[in-house]
């Protein structure tokens, strides 16, 4: 259900913008639109991150603690681990999105049908490397511990699988 949640909130966030876009061939964004737009779509793209480690360790724990798994992963900690999901996303999107538009803009309107750092940063009249560094370490962290949490949970799974004797060698 969360990953069905995320991936409405990714559509919510896009797609009607870029469908106002589309029709009234105005490629602006107000500040305010942008902001709004920028803030969730990092928040659902943490929260995704987060969410799909989540998943992986639940086939972990299905796959390599197969009777464990009713104890281990009982809803009560399901639902904690998906809530768990949602809290990096929060100060990250809001500090990511608050900092960003507190730098003096040298324009008013955003010339993009999305709104992402890139494009807001070309109006900021201020020295935005502090925030592009944070922006990045931010990013790379974001993608980097789920991505190894994936990785380690995987990893477990193939050598469990390996651990498995063949049917060939039964006989």
């Amino acid at each position: 259900r969360s990953l069905s949640f995320i991936e409405i909130g990714f559509n919510l966030v896009i797609v009607p913008k870029m469908l106002g876009t589309l029709i009234a061939q105005d490629t602006t964004i107000s500040f305010l639109g942008c902001a709004t737009q920028m803030y969730f779509f990092f928040f659902f793209g943490v929260f995704e991150c987060f969410l799909l480690a989540t998943m992986a360790y639940d086939r972990y724990v299905a796959i390599c603690n197969p009777l464990h798994y009713p104890v281990i992963m009982n809803p009560k900690t399901w639902a904690k681990l998906a809530v768990a999901s949602w809290f990096p996303g929060i100060p990250m999107a809001t500090v990511q999105t608050t900092w960003l538009f507190s730098f003096p803009f040298c324009g008013t309107k955003v010339n993009h049908f999305f709104c992402d750092s890139p494009p807001v940063l070309r109006l900021v009249c201020a020295d935005t490397a502090l925030f592009e560094i944070y922006a990045i370490v931010g990013t790379i962290l974001v993608v980097m511990i789920p991505c190894l949490l994936i990785l380690c949970s995987y990893t477990c799974i193939i050598a469990a699988i390996l651990k498995i004797p063949s049917a060939k060698g039964k006989h």
